[in-house]
């Protein structure tokens, strides 16, 4: 019997149809669908300044922030997409305000005396966003030159196996 299936069981890509001018908006469409689907996570580098003139810097999981925030004015150029105290690391350089939270996907790890890793719950495995070390098993980092902002590098991780949920943890 054949399946039938409505149109709310279909996602629509937020990139869909939009116009994108920059490298950097073009990076993260040709990601949405697979972060979506769980194929795989990517976390986003980006360094810019505020709205203030105070330069910020982050890592935003990508997928995580796909399922909680609609991409739509990201895609439109209505908004542009910067890192918030509630991502996975943000950095304001001129408050030296500091943050760092887990997401539904990573965890952080803070305590490496070469800086900032990722541990993907998933599959446990390490990503590195030191620019002397290889991000690690499974992993890819991606400078994107962008007419939007000061610095972006996109880290890529697959996971072993498509999850209902990008990078949720195993079961037992």
């Amino acid at each position: 019997m054949a399946r039938s299936y409505s149109s709310r069981n279909v996602r629509k890509l937020a990139s869909t149809g939009k116009e994108l001018k920059d490298n950097f908006l073009r990076a993260l469409a040709e990601r949405e669908e697979a972060n979506r689907s769980g194929e795989m996570t990517s976390i986003i580098f980006i360094r810019d300044r505020n709205s203030h003139g105070q330069e910020i810097s982050g890592y935003i999981d990508y997928s995580h922030r796909l399922k909680s925030e609609d991409f739509e004015p990201y895609f439109s150029g209505k908004k542009r997409l910067m890192p918030k105290t509630t991502d996975l690391s943000f950095y304001n350089w001129g408050t030296q305000v500091a943050k760092h939270n887990g997401s539904s996907n990573y965890e952080v790890i803070t305590e490496n005396p070469s800086g900032l890793l990722f541990k993907c719950k998933n599959d446990r495995k390490i990503l590195n966003v030191d620019l002397e070390a290889t991000p690690g098993d499974s992993s890819t980092r991606t400078p994107v030159q962008s007419d939007l902002y000061v610095h972006v590098v996109i880290y890529d991780h697959v996971t072993r196996k498509p999850a209902t949920s990008s990078c949720a943890p195993l079961s037992n």
